[in-house]
């Protein structure tokens, strides 16, 4: 048995190398390794088995692309412009309030939709153009994004490395709130701080002649309702869940969305948008059906079991040493088919000795998407330093960049699961 399944295990690294060897995506390498790996494992095509993965993480899927469609509606109206503009107006004289109002900024679109990328690309250029003109340099305005998009995917309601591992080891995603909240909070305002503090009083004349000006009508009210419809929503079925009907996130961020569109000063084609924005993200989309089938194929031939027997094996005392380097480098390596792999093995070895699992994955879900700047995908820090017209040397400007905020925070996080039973008191 253990045999056998170390053999497809190895027949699909192998798969999985080639693959990129010959420069196909990362999407494309899973699947040629779940393929080659069901066909070696079952002497045919698993067909059944194939399509059931690809619906595995459907109901994420759908999450990501409303979420993300909402986001989308609230930049086309102008809303980040006004808000951002409407920062460093009013605080752009009082530097650590108006880098702690950036910092939160920053974290919204990551947060509502679980990836970095769309911190990048909603609100990227706007507040690396406001921090170049605060006498930050480009190195460093292009780490902050970077780690600043990364804590934001990180940060709740939506972690995606948190759901999937929930999922895949048959828990809630409840409790996870707070210790995602603190953690990637924590993490963004280190990097925000230790890279954006020091420079010169901000330029507002040049940067507001540099920004966006949005529509005259904009105003408070058009930006923040569609915000408090999708948190009221949200806190309305967790405050009185038997007696509110279960929307569901999808149609939350969708009646969020109408919202957004109705207030609009701007009026725009919102289908044309709703095709850009599902164009846009069908690679991430197809990294998450391709997870399916990894994950599954992997779990029909037992060489997910034969991960998960060498996981739960560890001692702690190397967990706790190594898993700060592990993680970053496994969604390097993997994207979100790590938080599946990895991560269901660890929450069941943690919960069995007795160690606060939601703690621990939460801290887990942090450190995971620092690693979205390392080699081979790269995703999230390629995106940036496309977005910003970074023209350094991705590894000794960029990525040097980021070691300092990203050590600390995966020390913090190391922390926060040696110590998560004491921390326990977050889950509420």
């Amino acid at each position: 048995m253990f045999l056998h399944a170390g053999l497809i295990l190895l027949v699909m690294v192998i798969s999985f190398a080639v693959a990129k060897y010959f420069k196909l995506s990362s999407e494309l390498a899973m699947a040629t390794a779940a393929l080659v790996g069901g066909i070696v494992h079952s002497k045919g095509i698993p067909v059944r088995h194939l399509v059931e993965g690809t619906f595995t993480y459907f109901d994420v899927c759908l999450i990501f692309i409303t979420a993300t469609f909402f986001m989308t509606i609230v930049k086309e109206s102008g809303g980040m412009t006004f808000l951002i503009r409407s920062i460093i107006t009013k605080f752009g004289q009082h530097r650590v309030i108006c880098l702690l109002l950036l910092t939160f900024v920053t974290l919204i679109p990551g947060a509502l939709t679980g990836a970095g990328a769309a911190t990048v690309l909603t609100v990227g250029t706007l507040v690396g153009t406001v921090l170049r003109y605060m006498g930050v340099s480009h190195n460093k305005v292009t780490a902050i994004i970077f780690l600043c998009g990364a804590m934001g995917a990180a940060a709740p309601p939506i972690n995606l490395w948190a759901m999937m591992a929930a999922a895949g080891a048959n828990m809630p995603y409840v409790g996870f709130f707070r210790p995602l909240f603190v953690l990637s909070v924590t993490g963004a305002l280190l990097s925000m701080f230790i890279l954006g503090y020091k420079g010169e009083p901000i330029n507002l004349q040049q940067a507001l002649r540099e920004l966006p000006k949005p529509h005259e009508k904009m105003n408070w009210v058009r930006v923040g309702l569609p915000f408090i419809v999708l948190f009221g929503l949200i806190l309305v079925g967790r405050i009185w869940p038997f007696h509110v009907p279960i929307l569901g996130l999808p149609l939350i961020f969708t009646l969020a969305s109408v919202v957004a569109y109705l207030l609009s000063p701007v009026k725009f084609n919102v289908i044309e948008i709703a095709e850009n924005t599902i164009r846009g993200l069908t690679p991430l989309v197809g990294m998450m059906i391709v997870v399916g089938m990894l994950i599954q194929i992997m779990a029909l031939s037992g060489a997910r079991g034969l991960i998960s027997l060498a996981i739960v094996t560890l001692p702690l005392g190397v967990l706790y040493a190594t898993l700060w380097l592990i993680l970053p480098i496994s969604e390097g390596l993997l994207q979100y088919a790590v938080a599946p792999l990895i991560g269901v093995p660890l929450v069941f070895l943690f919960n069995m000795k007795g160690i606060d699992p939601i703690i621990c994955l939460s801290a887990m879900a942090v450190m995971w998407p620092l690693g979205d700047c390392l080699p081979p995908t790269a995703v999230v820090g390629r995106a940036t330093v496309m977005e910003l017209g970074f023209k350094g040397h991705y590894y000794k400007d960029f990525v040097k960049k980021c070691l300092v905020p990203a050590a600390l925070i995966l020390c913090i996080c190391t922390l926060f699961i040696i110590f998560s039973n004491e921390l326990s008191f977050l889950v509420g």
